[in-house]
């Protein structure tokens, strides 16, 4: 296969078949969807086509995949297992100040430490300092918008998309350039957070303020080494290129397992079951979405989406039901395609903003938008909280967000 000539367009159906089995099969098989296996089994069966058609015609391709696959995982990987030995328990006056610092501090180390990581250690505290308060829903919900999706936009390791287009040649410092969006979105919704829980607040009956101000617990950490490990593996991302950072990041993972007690990773309830989702989820995407990337990038132009607000937007939409981190590739390589000013990666810096901040902050449209947004549902409604169902979340993302997003589009796209 020529690298000027595009693959047919029927070789892109194993992705679309991916991505809509990602987006359906939670709703519509939720048990067989749990297993790791059968979503192995999907994986492999979409893929082997792709793998294929590749081995006979372009092997370079699924060689430079591999590499990024191997990348990628291993990143995500390393923040995970290196958070999870981070236990942050206590259980503070639960006022709208000190939900809204909670949320304030996910925010900020969500763009360090990743959205899973920082979402796995502050949601278990940020229960427990709520568990006397009876109105506790739209907490977990603004949690979601803020740790597990818009918080993460700041660097490489925030969120995953985020990282594979550093894999692709974004430089580890451009993402800062996004720092006015996330600002006034953070902003925003703390502010409307607050307001909001203040609101809850005062409809509290007397006993449950009673039993908060009375039942206290200061706040304490464990596994406090495992700090140093994660600056280890942003000073890998930054400073060091394939295999080293791997190597360092794979290092940095070996260290923590040794020297953090068993019982910490317990009492966070920690398993290698996400982890194994994302390697076996994204080994049927990378392969499956090499023919999709080489057409986009060399017939992109036919699509029609040329401008800043309509990269932000379809990334947007896309990301809200499909996986981000594809969806971002995607939409780069439409980018790339379409022969516009070359000045990162080979699309315009406003170009690229639009696909990161809509790839990132749309994640939090719904509950599979992106990776954290069902594990902290499920963990929240392990202590008892009633979250929305899957349309009823979109309704409270929908009034909040979308005007938020209409704003963030006048003001920078």
């Amino acid at each position: 296969m020529g690298t000027a000539l595009a693959p047919p367009v029927y070789t892109v159906a194993p992705f679309v078949a991916m991505l809509l089995a990602i987006a359906v099969c939670p709703l519509w098989v939720t048990h067989w969807w749990e297993s790791n296996r059968n979503k192995g089994i999907v994986a492999v069966l979409l893929g082997l086509p792709i793998l294929g058609l590749y081995l006979t015609e372009h092997p370079g391709a699924l060689l430079a995949m591999a590499e990024e696959y191997v990348s990628f995982i291993i990143l995500i990987a390393g923040l995970y297992v290196i958070s999870g030995g981070i236990l942050l328990r206590g259980d503070l006056e639960a006022t709208p100040l000190t939900n809204t610092t909670f949320l304030a501090f996910g925010a900020v180390i969500a763009s360090f430490i990743g959205t899973t990581g920082a979402s796995m250690l502050l949601i278990r505290p940020l229960l427990q300092t709520n568990r006397e308060r009876t109105r506790v829903k739209h907490t977990v919900i603004f949690f979601i918008f803020l740790v597990s999706n818009i918080g993460g936009m700041l660097t490489p390791l925030g969120d995953p998309p985020l990282f594979l287009g550093y894999l692709q040649g974004v430089p580890f410092v451009w993402t800062f350039r996004l720092w006015a969006p996330w600002l006034l979105m953070v902003g925003v919704l703390l502010l409307a957070y607050f307001v909001w829980d203040t609101t809850q607040y005062t409809r509290e009956s007397i006993a449950a303020i009673r039993r908060d101000r009375t039942q206290l617990q200061p706040l304490r950490v464990r596994g406090v080494l495992n700090g140093l490990w994660l600056v280890g593996v942003i000073l890998a991302v930054a400073f060091l290129h394939e295999p080293a950072r791997e190597a360092a990041i794979i290092g940095l993972v070996i260290l923590s397992l040794w020297q953090t007690p068993a019982e910490i990773r317990r009492a966070n309830g920690f398993t290698y079951y996400p982890i194994v989702e994302v390697a076996v989820l994204f080994f049927g995407i990378f392969l499956t979405m090499i023919p999709a990337l080489e057409i986009l990038r060399l017939r992109g132009g036919e699509l029609g989406v040329r401008e800043p607000w309509q990269f932000f937007w379809v990334t947007g939409a896309l990301s809200s039901f499909l996986d981000n981190a594809p969806t971002y590739l995607t939409f780069l390589a439409l980018g790339q395609g379409l022969g516009l000013a070359r000045e990162v990666v080979d699309v315009p810096h406003v170009v690229l903003t639009g696909i990161a901040v809509g790839a990132v902050a749309m994640g939090a449209n719904t509950y599979i938008g992106n990776a954290p947004n069902f594990m902290v549902k499920s963990i929240a409604e392990e202590t008892g909280v009633k979250m929305p169902s899957f349309f009823g979340y979109m309704l409270y993302s929908g009034l909040v967000l979308l005007p938020l997003f209409v704003l963030v589009t006048f003001l920078f796209f």
